[in-house]
């Protein structure tokens, strides 16, 4: 194999780690965001929550910015096609991103307005934890392309029923993780009320995989022959059973551990459905963006990927750190 090849593999999968860091970790706490009007039934409830999240969601999203540059900076033809395609719906993102971190500050501020601060912090959550599977979908199903790789479609043409049932799926990927990382930190009452919605989310999970699935058979029937999907896919459900038998248990690091393997699950299925493609042409594979025909020179990829191997462990580590600093529940 050649340089120029292993290294556009290589960053391939390097990218695709840094956003399955994001998703587990900036998951658990889009979910309790999205969730939160409904579970916290007072100001106790939501000081909680708050609290479990507070010392770490902001160096969550790190992982998503992290993502972004390694993308622009390795596939930059990509980067240019998906961030100007979906710009209307990855504006919508950048605003929901805003008011949540506005909120969440403005919350134990601004007491008139608590009610305010509390919803704005819901659909700041709910946004992106959507959206996002929905921009996964369109990736994976194809969208209109043209020769200079430009999309040639609109905001409405994102909204087709397959990128929506896998943003569905991935939403409720995070509620869970928010449940699962609630549930490990909180007490009493709260607690039950997310163990409870926990082993709902799962059923509805499960069988959004299932429904899924379906449409993946119809839609991109040439899916149906790869085996590592099917592995990663059985990897779903296994997580998802062994969730639910968790959370019924009380053991909230267990399955936290396991709804976060669930998530990986899907992002396995999506890189193996996709690999070496970075995003399809709906008008047939001569257009589609791959590793290949978008990445940066070589240069470019040697130089990153020397930087990515001294910044990476240093960023888990002080997440690793930060996480062992807070650990534990959260005291009333």
């Amino acid at each position: 194999m050649e340089t120029m090849q292993l290294l556009q593999m290589l960053w391939f999968f390097l990218i695709g780690i840094l956003f399955v860091g994001y998703s587990i970790l900036d998951g658990f706490d889009l979910g309790i965001g999205a969730m939160l009007p409904f579970l916290a039934k007072d100001k106790k409830d939501i000081t909680a929550l708050f609290t479990a999240i507070g010392p770490v969601w902001d160096g969550n999203e790190v992982w998503l910015l992290t993502g972004g540059g390694a993308l622009f900076a390795a596939f930059p033809h990509v980067y240019a096609t998906v961030f100007s395609g979906f710009y209307l719906a990855l504006m919508l993102v950048l605003f929901a991103l805003i008011f949540r971190s506005v909120s969440l500050e403005f919350w134990s501020l601004d007491e008139t307005r608590r009610a305010f601060w509390k919803w704005a912090f819901c659909v700041g959550s709910f946004l992106p934890a959507l959206l996002f599977g929905v921009a996964l979908g369109n990736v994976i199903l194809g969208i209109p392309l043209n020769d200079r790789m430009e999309f040639t479609g609109n905001f409405f043409t994102l909204l087709r029923p397959y990128p929506l049932v896998i943003g569905l799926l991935g939403f409720s990927a995070i509620l869970l993780q928010g449940c699962t990382f609630g549930a490990l930190k909180t007490t009493g009452g709260l607690h039950d009320r997310l163990v409870a919605a926990g082993k709902k989310i799962v059923v509805a999970y499960a069988i959004l995989m299932a429904v899924s699935s379906v449409l993946t058979a119809l839609f991109i029937p040439w899916s149906m022959g790869n085996i590592l999907a099917w592995v990663c896919a059985a990897i779903v459900f296994a997580s998802l059973f062994l969730t639910a038998l968790q959370l019924g248990k009380g053991s909230g690091f267990q399955a936290f551990l396991l709804s976060s393997l669930s998530f990986m699950g899907l992002w396995g299925i999506a890189g193996s459905l996709q690999f070496p493609n970075l995003v399809r042409s709906i008008d047939g594979g001569g257009l589609n963006l791959d590793i290949y025909n978008t990445s940066s020179s070589q240069l470019t990829l040697t130089v990153m990927l020397i930087i990515a191997l001294i910044g990476m462990p240093i960023v888990i580590g002080y997440t690793i750190y930060a996480y062992r600093v807070f650990k534990g529940k959260v005291a009333p």
